[in-house]
């Protein structure tokens, strides 16, 4: 028999549909209305948590919902007062409206294929100026640090607007927007220098501007929240004081959508970064439609949100709706602002006064609320996203809130003053051209000062420099430390890096017998520097739940896994030499199987300079396939944000993480690090080169301070290691080195080149051309193929463009083309990264590499089976003899009989 006690969801679902006993219903609100009238609120709240107790323990099962109603969150008796002078600042608002439109306007004018977007600036103009008024402190203001704010990118054109008429931007890179290339044309009728702002946020692009690039939508708020929490990491260790600082990210509602958004909410909620506030602008609408047309988006990121241990304050109405709200006793109009879908509030704003009372005010009881309203009065009832004094108030309360991060969620308008060709219109999104008559209606709507004959001039507003406008505005931003956006270029202070000679252990030989992998050279790499005592504070090792799979659980004792908490717990192997050690003080991140996150993290270490002043050199330790493969959108965005440090792809190539198979062996992540412009890659064999190359990289980074950073890959394969040839530092760093050269002989001769663990079987492939076929052999390690490339590139470009002039030869050309003989190149990667020399080489040029998908099995068979191994080199020499007419084709026939090799066995790159 059912327990009587256990009451359904449904059951009550249906219940609260409607009221069996509304008598006893209004018993008990005016219970809890007394004591929230007579004792507070906190003493309601902790009576209802015991009743819901309560409930809970005799079986009622009570539906859960995160969402609250869909009004404001703060009470309008809560609201302080507002601060600022509200005519002043909504002229200044008013011209940012009008120079953020006109930019785009013009410059479409020239011509329509550079595009831009309107209607997402004049949805958040408002909260932008109250920020920039109010809140967001520069980085000179004083023992403060700075804010950091992540700017919603499609509204750039708000902040270049602002930025002009502060003067720190010129009407022509305004008139020139998203015309970033200069004109240099040998002609000088046409060297027409453009120099406009670009599209959207880019620290490459404007160095001393923008911080953070935000436009891969979904990368500002994962970024946004591990900045926040690495602000957090910075202060706990010591190296600098952020406890004033907060990270503000705007981003849209569509944005949400995407699973960076919110992917890293929890964490956040999880770690109390309650110096961080997300804004989220709800102006219900993605680029081609509705976000939620059939539901409520605020009420969904609310729930997400909340559940995640955030602050959540609701911005929905603006002062406008307050009376209307006030005189709602029966709750009549609060149930149909929940009832109303977004499709609908969008609707409205799209329409008239006339439509909203009929279609909004659509009962007896809503309708005599507004009969007094004329249809204009209903028109301007506003949003809270528009609402200077009620958006004062949510960010007031969120900068208080302490133990949580906060988001708002602010509702707008999208298009908000452009009118029937504009205001919340499913076409917003792309409209970059408006009608004259819609510029006039503009100008009248936000009071612009352009008479009727300059309007088709369209000219850009700035007050003079003595104006009460100007003198308040720049007042303002004195007072809160300076401009904003604003980047640091270098760091005050740059780094003193440990000479090479520190590293002499992996510059010499391995002792006789011993093995050890380049992860294993890292490692001891890594704990010398983290002993430095210049920079061993600066080191951040990040991993993500692989330090045993790298060796790396010594740091855990050493160093300390970072924690705001710190360890409230026995760690299970706290009898160990190398336990958990969790401590506050501590100097990696875990970040747990979250590369993406760990990405974001290493982003935030590696901009620390530019950020805060303070130099730090991440290194993000990962299986390679799930590094630059998973989260090259991220590292795009390093690129951008100029980032420095270290990305060191653990376990790479397609053959030497044997056992893991297709999903985790990486044949291509050295060609993915040389499509970022700024990523230096390197794929050393051997702990010598691994030394040279960060050792130099340190130096580049922070000691000269370059816009850099390194992808090294790294193997966990056991081996002798060599000592460093004599004088080869410098051609390692370029990407190629002579490792041995054979003697000169009349015999048969071949160039062999190779990096990664695949270098080995090429130096034994040299052993058996010499031994089986009497051939001779050169064999130049090439950590570098990319670099070489980029060499290549650049000597071939002077030269076209010089054509006069000395011809330029490439690094690889030096090195290979004395001798018009074979060359045969062998990695771990796929042929294309091999390939990418070729241009720069005179005599015939074989590339072998591992195309196809990885599958499991021992190292020899994966480089037999991909045709890499010594004997396939071998092969590949010998056949390119052949091909010169130096040796017989026989001789090959006569080597794949030798070497057992089936010339029918299937192409890998189709298996």
């Amino acid at each position: 028999m059912t327990d009587p006690k256990l009451v359904n969801a449904a059951s009550i679902n249906a219940k609260l549909v409607s009221d069996i006993d509304p008598l006893e219903t209004q018993d008990w609100i005016e219970s809890i209305a007394s004591v929230i009238s007579n004792e507070g609120g906190e003493r309601a709240h902790f009576l209802l948590e015991k009743m819901i107790e309560k409930s809970n323990h005799e079986g009622v099962n009570i539906p859960y919902t995160a969402a609250t109603a869909y009004i404001n969150t703060i009470p309008v008796d809560q609201e302080p007062a507002y601060p600022g002078n509200s005519e002043m600042e909504y002229k200044i608002r008013s011209y940012m409206r009008w120079n953020a439109m006109i930019t785009i306007v013009r410059a479409n004018i020239k011509d329509s294929s550079l595009g831009g977007h309107i209607a997402s600036y004049t949805s958040l103009a408002t909260m932008w100026e109250v920020g920039f008024n109010h809140f967001w402190h520069g980085a000179d203001a004083d023992g403060h640090g700075g804010d950091s704010i992540f700017f919603q990118g499609h509204s750039s054109p708000g902040v270049y607007s602002r930025a002009f008429v502060e003067g720190r931007i010129s009407e022509e890179q305004l008139i020139d927007f998203r015309r970033e290339v200069p004109n240099t044309h040998a002609d000088d009728d046409k060297n027409t220098v453009h120099r406009g702002v670009p599209s959207y946020p880019h620290p490459w692009l404007m160095k001393d501007f923008w911080q953070f690039p935000t436009v891969s939508m979904g990368l500002g708020p994962m970024q946004a929240i591990y900045q926040a929490r690495f602000l957090k990491y910075l202060h706990s260790r010591g190296l600098a004081d952020t406890a004033q600082r907060k990270v503000w990210c705007f981003c849209g509602d569509g944005e949400m959508d995407e699973p960076e958004s919110l992917g890293a909410i929890g964490m956040a909620g999880r770690e109390n970064l309650d110096n961080l506030i997300f804004v989220v602008n709800c102006n219900l609408q993605r680029l081609d439609g509705p976000v939620r047309g059939n539901g409520k988006i605020i009420q969904e990121l609310e729930s997400d949100f909340r559940g995640s241990n955030w602050n959540v304050i609701k911005l929905i109405w603006g002062d406008k709706w307050d009376s209307l709200l006030a005189k709602d006793k029966t709750g009549a109009l609060r149930k149909r602002m929940m009832e109303c879908v977004d499709g609908d509030y969008q609707t409205y704003k799209a329409r008239d006064g006339a439509y909203v009372r009929e279609n909004f005010f659509n009962t007896p009881e809503l309708k005599k609320m507004v009969e007094n309203w004329s249809d204009k009065q209903i028109w301007h009832l506003n949003r809270g996203g528009h609402d200077e004094n009620k958006i004062y108030a949510a960010y007031d309360a969120a900068i208080k809130t302490i133990g949580q991060p906060t988001v708002i969620l602010a509702k707008t308008i999208k298009g908000y003053g452009m009118g029937d060709e504009g205001e919340a219109q499913n076409t917003s999104h792309q409209q970059k051209k408006i009608s004259s008559e819609a510029i006039r209606r503009f100008r009248d709507r936000f009071d612009i000062p352009v008479k009727d004959e300059d309007l088709e001039k369209m000219p850009f507003i700035r007050p003079a420099e003595d104006s009460p406008e100007m003198k308040y505005l720049r007042a303002r931003r004195e007072a809160l430390g300076g401009y904003l956006p604003k980047r640091r270029i270098k760091a005050d202070n740059p780094l003193i890096i440990p000479e090479l000679s520190a590293f002499k252990a992996q510059l010499d030989a391995t002792a006789a017998g011993r093995e050890v992998s380049t992860t294993m050279g890292f490692v001891r790499m890594l704990n010398i520097l983290i002993k430095d005592k210049n920079i061993g504070k600066n080191i951040v090792p990040i991993v993500v739940d692989e330090s045993r799979t790298f060796g790396m659980e010594g740091l855990f004792r050493q160093i300390g896994i970072w924690s705001q908490a710190g360890q409230n717990y026995v760690p299970q192997d706290a009898d160990q030499l190398m336990f958990y050690k969790e401590t506050k003080d501590g100097q990696v991140l875990q970040e747990g199987i979250n590369e993406a996150g760990a990405m974001s993290s290493w982003i935030a270490a590696a901009t620390s300079y530019s950020v805060s002043n303070v130099p730090m050199i991440p290194f993000f330790i990962c299986y390679s396939m799930f590094q630059l493969q998973r989260c090259l959108d991220l590292v795009w965005a390093a690129g951008d944000q100029r980032s420095r440090g270290f990305l060191m792809g653990g376990t790479a190539g397609r053959t030497t993480l044997n056992g893991e198979g297709l999903q985790h062996e990486d044949g291509h992540s050295q060609l993915i690090a040389s499509l970022i412009p700024n990523c230096i890659s390197y794929d050393p064999t051997f702990s010598y080169e691994l030394a040279v190359i960060m050792q130099d990289g340190l130096r580049r980074m922070m000691t000269d301070q370059e816009d850099v950073f390194y992808y090294i890959t790294v193997m966990n394969e056991n081996y002798a290691h060599p000592a460093i040839p004599k004088d080869a530092e410098a051609d390692i760093l370029k990407g190629m080195y002579a490792f041995a050269k054979a003697p000169k002989t009349t015999a048969p001769r071949v160039q062999l080149l190779g990096s990664g663990t695949i270098f080995r079987e090429v130096i034994e492939a040299a052993t058996l051309l010499k031994n089986d076929w009497g051939v001779d052999a050169d064999i130049w390690g090439c950590p570098s193929f990319n670099l070489l490339a980029r060499d290549i590139h650049e000597c071939e470009r002077i030269n076209m463009l010089n054509p006069l002039a000395q011809t330029k030869h490439s690094h690889v050309a030096n090195c290979l083309n004395s001798q018009n003989i074979p060359v045969i190149a062998a990695t771990d990667y796929i042929r294309s990264f091999a390939e990418q020399i070729r241009s720069a080489i005179k005599g015939t040029y074989r590339v072998l590499g591992t195309d196809g998908f990885g599958r499991s099995d021992t190292r020899d068979q994966l480089r037999y089976f991909f045709e890499v191994d010594r004997y396939f080199i071998t092969i590949a020499a010998l056949k390119a003899l052949a091909d010169d007419g130096t040796i017989k084709a026989s001789v090959v026939a006569d080597a794949l009989k030798k070497y057992e090799i089936n010339p029918s066995k299937p192409n890998p790159m189709h298996v």
